[in-house]
């Protein structure tokens, strides 16, 4: 499992199997992406773990509420409806907005730090779109 870029992306086949080894072997920037130590280093804040699960937490903390509120059947059925949306996606080499689970969560006239400046984990690094589409499919 390879750090960097190339692992935030979704459904993508491990690059390992594909490269040559040996002690010739470069870095191979355009499937692997760049190289950080950052990626590899613990937490540097106590509130940067609290920070990235934010809205799981929010989201936690929003059916307890709507069932206190409601009953067992609201966040039940707001939970099938996160999964039917965030089931529906682009081709795995393309990027995909979710605008519809937005949405859902209310956070569709929100702006935030990803609509301005991106959200890192939506790096421009693309892999090969039949080699992707294969594995997704079950074919490699």
């Amino acid at each position: 499992n390879s750090r960097g870029a190339s692992s935030l992306l979704k459904d993508t086949i491990p690059i390992t199997e594909f490269s040559a080894s040996g002690p010739f072997e470069g870095h191979d920037l355009l499937r692997r992406g760049f190289t950080s130590v950052k990626n590899e280093l613990m937490p540097s804040h106590p509130l940067e773990l609290s920070e990235k699960n934010f809205q799981l937490n929010q989201d936690k903390t929003n059916f307890d509420t709507l069932r206190n509120i409601q009953g067992i059947h609201a966040p039940l059925k707001l939970q099938m409806e996160f999964r039917a949306v965030k089931q529906v996606q682009r081709l795995p080499f393309l990027h995909s907005s979710n605008i519809a689970l937005d949405t859902l969560r209310g956070n569709a006239e929100c702006i935030g730090f990803e609509d301005i400046l991106n959200d890192p984990s939506q790096s421009e690094v693309m892999g090969e779109p039949h080699m992707m589409m294969e594995y997704k499919l079950g074919l490699l």
